[in-house]
Order: structure tokens, then sequence, then C-alpha cells
């Protein structure tokens, strides 16, 4: 952990287990709104949340956390438990006018391996979060910076925009937003992705072919 404060009032929820990191990754360069259309277009946040830095593509497990409005506590108790590949997600209740992620948790993150970082609430530094190059997605952004007394909890499942993400779901975010994916849908993708880029590739020749009726019509 990154400050030496008593952490008594986190509860920790151990995690059982993690997403298959081989297929999170066999589909993680696939368009979220793609993925959603694969699975019935369901597990999306709410568009609220949206990538506040510019390295928006991001892919992992989730590993929970849930705080008390604007303190971080539970963020910073998370830093002792996270592995490589983890998406931290936060339920910062939806507050708005105090942040509970920027630049020094940021950092910290980076260097455990985290690949992105949620919170359904606000963070600040952005232009330092911009710079590292992790993907965070928000709420809002606010200069107001969080107190750290606690209560909350970590590896519990939590709501974030609008969607309850449990430890060791996976996650994939990019420009449109984010989407969580239960471990056991996982391997129902690949061909579920194909079969999706044949229909859209159908789609587009039928245009074209329109386009060039009208064309030859003109």
């Amino acid at each position: 952990m990154i400050i030496t404060v008593d952490t008594e009032s986190i509860r920790v929820q151990p995690v059982a287990a993690r997403a298959d990191a081989r297929l999170i990754e066999e589909v993680a360069d696939t368009p979220v709104a793609l993925l959603g259309d694969c699975l019935q277009r369901m597990g999306m946040l709410h568009h609220s949340i949206r990538p506040l830095t510019s390295h928006a593509t991001m892919a992992g497990t989730v590993y929970p956390v849930l705080c008390r409005e604007g303190d971080n506590l539970a963020i910073h108790r998370a830093l002792d438990e996270v592995q490589p590949g983890d998406v931290l997600v936060i339920n910062a209740l939806g507050e708005l006018n105090r942040s509970v992620f920027g630049g020094i948790i940021g950092e910290a993150c980076l260097s455990l391996g985290v690949t992105g970082v949620v919170v359904d609430g606000s963070i600040r530094d952005v232009e330092e979060l911009d710079r590292m190059g992790l993907p965070v997605y928000a709420r809002g952004v606010t200069p107001s910076g969080p107190y750290k007394h606690g209560p909350g909890s970590i590896g519990e499942a939590v709501a974030c925009g609008g969607i309850v993400a449990h430890a060791g779901d996976a996650i994939f975010g990019d420009r449109d937003g984010l989407i969580v994916i239960r471990p056991d849908e996982l391997p129902l993708l690949p061909p579920r992705i194909a079969a999706q880029h044949e229909t859209e590739k159908r789609m587009r020749a039928r245009i074209a072919s329109l386009a060039a009726a009208t064309e030859a019509r003109a």
C-alpha cells in the first residue's frame, strides 16, 4: 500500500478465480460494440462512464472495489491484492464533486500490472494519467481530492454504470464504452465474433451493390 493508514474498515473478499487470460487476449481486439452484438447487446455499462484518457482500448479481469462517497481508502487497500491483468472496477457511488483516483494511484497501478481503471464517480490528474498511458474511465473530473477513512470493500461484487461486476469477470473497453462479460461466456465468443463479421461483410457488400446500381442509373 502506498499510504500508512489503518484499513481495518475495509472488507476483503479473496478472489476465487480470474477470467482466462488467454481467452481475454483472443478477443481483446474486438470492438466493444461487436462484443455486445454477440451477447444480445447486454452487459454494457452506462454511457456516462467515458474514457478520460486517450488510451481507451482496454481488456482484463475485474477487480471490484466499493468506496464511500469521496473516500478512496478501499482503492489503496486493493493495491495490496491486485494481480497483473486486473482492471480496477470502482463503485464510488457516483459522487462527482470529489475524486477518488488520480496520478499517484495511477502510477502504482501501472507498476503492479493493472491494465485499466473504471470509476463510477470522479477522477483527477487527467493529463498526468494520459501521459502514463493508463486507460481510465469515469463519470467525471474534479480537482477535489479524496478522504481516506473508509469504510469500503474489495473483492466483492459491485454495481458500476448500472451493471453488476463480479471479481473474475472479464471487462473490455474502447472509445465506445465498456462491457463486462462472465468467464463462462468467453469461450462462446470467437465463433460468434466470426459469424458477426460475416454478417456485417454481407451487409457492406449489399450496400456497395446498391451504390453501384444507383451510380449506373445516374
